[in-house]
């Protein structure tokens, strides 16, 4: 299926960046929104990080001052693991017919998470690129942003740098600690060339792997939820572990099984598995 017209995918190759209204369907986002709504319940009960992931760490990651009046669950690893919505979504999706356009028809799962910014908490992301977190033999790797919330630029859009996919792949390693963010001099180019991506729930933004991006804290009175995909082509194979391991990792999600493994010319930094619950907490380190 075609979900794309010819200057969508030319802009995506030009950019590294490209919204898809209508991502969702309006019953996927309503039970999207009950699910995530639970457990930002369930999170009021709760003091710190909880649940348990795939490998053991904290599935629920809540920023420091939250409390049972204030929740601020900021993550939620891998929800398909534990909400049936989640799952049927990412399993089928319009970004996931899109993305087949963009880097081919044959298509695996690599991950998924909930990023959320409840009203008024502090939780940004630095800038970075995904593909130094998971390095694979070629780069054909798309992140899916699906917006469970209309975002504007006052409650922490997302930020990227258009073009910057074709620059290179830039070290995320700094004094010895792994910070998943870039360095400070790349950072502050990065601000001067930076776009605010907004957009209305149920739309999804497609992002390269290798496109720099980041997000400002939500100082509004309206959340900012996202939940985030990836997709990536089925004849790339995992250079290092997968630092969100799941038990669906790998699982093919478009077109068929071809037993070949295709290979990209660049070179990257082997990245650090984490041991805390979430990213925010991996870049939190490098402060």
């Amino acid at each position: 299926m075609k979900v794309l017209n010819p200057d969508q995918v030319e802009q995506f190759e030009r950019h590294g960046y490209l919204l898809l209204e209508s991502a969702l369907t309006a019953s996927q986002l309503v039970r999207l929104q009950t699910v995530l709504e639970g457990w930002v319940e369930e999170s009021r009960s709760q003091e710190g990080p909880y649940g348990k992931t795939f490998d053991g760490r904290p599935r629920f990651d809540v920023e420091p001052g939250h409390s049972a009046s204030a929740p601020a669950l900021r993550r939620v690893a891998s929800p398909i693991e534990v909400s049936n919505a989640y799952l049927e979504v990412m399993r089928n999706n319009h970004a996931l017919h899109a993305v087949a356009q963009l880097i081919g028809p044959n298509l695996r799962f690599r991950e998924s998470k909930v990023n959320s910014k409840l009203p008024g908490t502090a939780t940004h992301l630095k800038f970075h690129q995904d593909l130094p977190f998971g390095p694979l033999s070629n780069d054909d790797l798309i992140t899916v942003l699906f917006h469970l919330d209309d975002v504007g630029p006052e409650n922490g859009p997302l930020e990227v740098v258009p073009g910057s996919h074709k620059g290179p792949l830039y070290e995320h390693w700094h004094d010895g600690v792994f910070t998943g963010a870039v360095s400070a001099e790349v950072a502050a180019w990065a601000r001067d060339q930076v776009v605010t991506c907004s957009a209305p729930a149920g739309s999804a933004w497609l992002m390269d792997a290798r496109l720099l991006h980041g997000s400002a804290p939500n100082l509004s009175d309206r959340p900012r939820s996202l939940f985030i995909v990836q997709y990536y082509a089925e004849d790339a194979v995992p250079l290092t572990p997968n630092h969100l391991p799941n038990r669906f990792d790998g699982e093919l999600v478009a077109g068929a099984a071809t037993g070949r493994v295709r290979c990209s010319d660049y070179e990257v930094s082997e990245p650090e598995m984490p041991t805390v619950a979430s990213f925010f907490a991996v870049q939190a380190v490098g402060d």
